[in-house]
């Protein structure tokens, strides 16, 4: 598929290009019809919830608040009133605004909204449509309104949903800071300005095609409003990081020789092939969401995995379009005069990556120490994690929202921002009566208010003493539930927003293990299939729980205690929204299993070539770190970046996965899980012979053509000289093999392997240390290099149409010819 993709490039093209742009214009035309639905099925807050809406199904309309607050004198003086009636009537009448109750309205209905002492006060503006339906222009014209009234001594702010979405900054501004940030990091690392935009390119195609069809999805599934901020954020760092790996497996066969056309077909075998992999393991640890069986996230998992597929079909068809387009402009102008001047790079590791390589051979125990000190202690502010609920009191104090929050909860108490709702059926009056005398006489409530009966049905307003996200109003709740209530004889709920983030905190603790139970074991049994090992899937899930866990003690350190969230501008600190340990935990463990993949992949390799576990280690992390670093910092740039979003929950998710992202690759997969690996040694790749025979075979790499039949094993194959006459004859390797001091080794066993580990040929240096090894066919070979007494070597080399002479240098202090 990437040969015909590189030969119909522009048909590939046209084709991306077109999906994009008919989508775009069908989601305009359509637009969005997102569901925010919290609510569980079986709580308390959900009966609740469905007994209002039976009584009362015509409040369906979102209703804001407009605060103000005088500085000297009361609100009901005559020159505030002067000021804020005239444009409360010209906010009545806007074309979509239901009704304004004003204090102003009548002495007795007004007062309840006039504080004790008189200096602030709020009006409700109950709009014809929910939140998210209520035209932006509408809004800022109700905004415009009421801060217009506005003087010296007269504060006016406004809080609610409605004003809450025009506050908020343009959309797209996180993707596009995290795109710019992604280029800056691209460049550095390549040094082409065509190389650096290959993988935003693909980013983008697939993030936007999976946003437009999250649009059109909401039409006819339950998306809520957070589904595709989540997806574009994993989006554009799978995105960018896929098409990275292909791009650098690319350059990397241009400057080792090859043509551009076959070393982008090469690349999309090799890389392509475990960028598929790691989508799929992204996309199962998404769908480990439907384990929890809450409605919320059953859109979330469309909407992320949705947007991964896209950007993996993204990276195998449309990114081997544009390398074909490209062709060898990949490289910088530099590296192509160096590539024409000096010939191909060698294949051996070098430079900073290969020498941290080697120090985490050597030291690997204190590493491991050191990393495993630095995870723990980042994990221990888990131990006060406590779920909830995110609102306007979080917003930055510059926000009118806010202030609005803040004026009322200082006119009318720090529960007034989330009254809670009992709601009775089929009580009678004196019943109603005796339940509200209960409640008031409840400690931690405020106020109580009982509106009129409608169809049996009453509802019983609130107002706790605390705000809606202290713990103290939670243990407010289950007294009503648990001792209140029942005491009283009557049938009722309690609801309302808190009730319910409280209801989807209690289940979301309830299922997490479970959850996390099923993600880790679709992760096991993945990295079992793929590397034949007991060892190297367990360490994967243990590392996993480590991210997992230190990462979640960065998000409580930053978003619950408040260290440096005036520094990142995000607001107020508070819980912890109650969804977001699902979403990240999916989120984190897909991408930790990307890097697993992608590193113990290349270790794999060498280990299936040289049986040396020292050295697989080694080749394979200084192989891979630099790559993986890179990635994990552009996925760091991109995660940040949301911040910016406006959203609490998008912030949330942003650091957190960004710490996650950093904490794995620059901590885990730079250092304790190679540490660990010395450290076990041969026992990584361990697997029990029954279980051999029964599993599945799943290759990230491809598989390689059967070889001829070889010869016996350790007979000269003289017969098996290249023929001169076809390039797809046999060849063969052969030189001297010697100390560091030129002295011959005698009996060192040379074994000469295909690209996937097959062995082609093995024989025993003679006297001389001469041998020759035969190679079925022209192509890259690994030779590997075993002698008592000296470490094993192994190079790459490229075995062509003649005998290919090769000497090999052993040496006795540990360190071979790779480093």
């Amino acid at each position: 598929m990437a040969r015909w993709c590189l030969r119909h490039r522009l048909v590939v093209l046209v084709l991306w290009v077109g999906a994009l742009v008919g989508l775009g214009t069908a989601g305009t035309q359509a637009g969005t019809d997102y569901a925010n639905v919290f609510s569980l099925p079986d709580t308390d807050s959900t009966q609740a919830y469905d007994l209002m809406t039976k009584a009362f199904p015509e409040r369906s309309g979102d209703t804001d608040t407009v605060v103000w607050r005088v500085s000297e004198g009361s609100v009901r003086d005559a020159d505030v009133r002067s000021r804020i009636e005239p444009e409360l009537t010209r906010i009545a009448g806007m074309a979509g605004v239901g009704e304004v109750a004003s204090p102003y309205a009548s002495e007795r209905a007004g007062a309840a909204r006039i504080s004790e002492n008189g200096r602030i006060a709020y009006a409700e503006v109950t709009f014809g449509e929910q939140a998210d339906a209520v035209p932006k222009a509408l809004v800022e014209d109700v905004v415009d309104a009421a801060q217009a009234a506005g003087s010296d001594g007269l504060q006016v702010e406004l809080g609610g949903q409605a004003i809450n979405r025009v506050q908020e900054p343009p959309t797209g501004t996180a993707e596009l800071v995290g795109i710019a940030a992604a280029a800056i990091v691209l460049f550095l690392a390549f040094g082409a300005l065509f190389a650096m935009l290959l993988p935003i390119v693909v980013a983008v195609f697939g993030v936007g095609l999976g946003m437009l069809s999250t649009m059109l999805l909401s039409h006819v599934a339950d998306i809520p409003e957070v589904a595709p901020l989540l997806g574009s954020l994993i989006g554009l760092g799978v995105g960018i990081d896929y098409a990275l790996f292909i791009v650098t497996r690319h350059r990397r066969g241009i400057l080792r020789g090859l043509a551009p056309e076959e070393s982008a077909v090469r690349a999309m075998n090799t890389s392509g092939r475990a960028v598929v992999f790691a989508g799929g393991t992204v996309c199962i640890a998404l769908a480990g969401m439907l384990v929890m069986n809450m409605r919320f996230l059953d859109g979330v998992v469309i909407a992320a995995s949705l947007t991964v597929v896209l950007s993996v079909l993204a990276a195998t068809t449309l990114l081997p379009a544009l390398l074909g387009l490209l062709g060898p402009r990949v490289l910088s102008r530099r590296q192509r005069r160096e590539l024409a001047a000096a010939g191909p790079e060698p294949d051996e590791p070098t430079g900073l990556a290969a020498r941290w390589s080697s120090y985490v051979q050597r030291r690997p125990r204190p590493i491991a120490l050191l990393a495993v000190a630095v995870m723990a202690v980042l994990a221990l502010p888990l131990l006060s994690l406590r779920l909830g609920a995110t609102d306007q009191g979080n917003h930055q104090e510059s926000t009118t929202t806010r202030q609005a929050y803040d004026m009322l909860a200082e006119g009318f108490g720090a529960g007034f921002n989330g009254p809670l709702q009992v709601v009775a059926e089929g009580a009678d009056k004196a019943a109603t009566g005796d339940l509200v005398e209960r409640i008031r006489a409840t400690e931690g409530v405020a106020r109580v208010a009982a509106a009129p009966p409608a169809d049996g049905i009453s509802v019983i307003q609130v107002v706790p003493t605390t705000s809606p996200q202290s713990e103290e109003t939670d243990r407010l709740i289950d007294r009503l539930r648990d001792d209140v209530i029942p005491e009283a004889g009557v049938d009722a709920h309690v609801g309302g927003v808190t009730a319910v983030f409280k209801d989807f905190a209690a289940v979301t603790a309830d299922r997490l293990p479970s959850f996390v139970g099923a993600i880790i074991a679709l992760g096991f049994l993945l990295l079992l299939v793929a590397f034949r090992s007991l060892v190297v899937p367990l360490t994967a899930a243990l590392m996993n729980l480590i991210a997992a866990a230190a990462s979640f003690g960065v998000l409580v350190a930053v978003f619950q205690w408040g260290w440096g969230t005036e520094l990142l501008g995000i607001g107020k600190e508070g819980p912890i929204t109650a969804f977001l340990p699902v979403i990240m935990l999916s989120l984190l463990f897909g991408l930790s299993m990307d890097y697993q993949v992608f590193l113990v992949s290349r270790m794999h390799e060498e280990w299936v070539h040289t049986k040396d576990n020292a050295r697989a280690v080694r080749v394979g992390l200084a192989e891979t770190s630099r790559v993986i670093n890179c990635a994990a910092l552009i996925m760091i740039c991109v995660f940040s970046a949301f911040v910016l979003s406006g959203d609490m929950e998008g912030a949330m998710a942003g650091i957190g996965l960004a710490a996650a992202v950093a904490l794995d690759a620059f901590i885990l997969r730079t250092a304790l899980v190679p540490a660990v690996m010395h450290l076990l040694g041969r026992a990584n790749w361990w697997l029990p012979a029954g279980l051999e025979k029964r599993l599945p075979h799943l290759a990230v790499e491809p598989r390689e053509a059967d070889p001829e039949p070889l010869p016996p094993l350790g007979t000269v194959p003289h017969a098996r000289v290249p023929d001169a006459d076809g390039p797809g004859g046999a060849s063969a390797v052969h030189g001297f093999v010697r100390t560091a001091d030129g002295e011959p080794v005698q009996g060192a066993m040379l074994t000469l392997l295909s690209k996937g580990g097959r062995q082609l040929d093995r024989v025993t240096s003679l006297a001389d240390g001469s041998y020759i090894v035969a190679a079925p066919a022209p192509g890259a070979h690994l030779l590997a290099a075993t002698a008592p007494g000296y470490a094993s070597s192994a190079r790459h080399v490229m075995v062509g149409d003649e005998p290919l002479p090769h000497d090999v240098t052993l040496t006795a202090d540990g360190v071979d010819a790779v480093n």
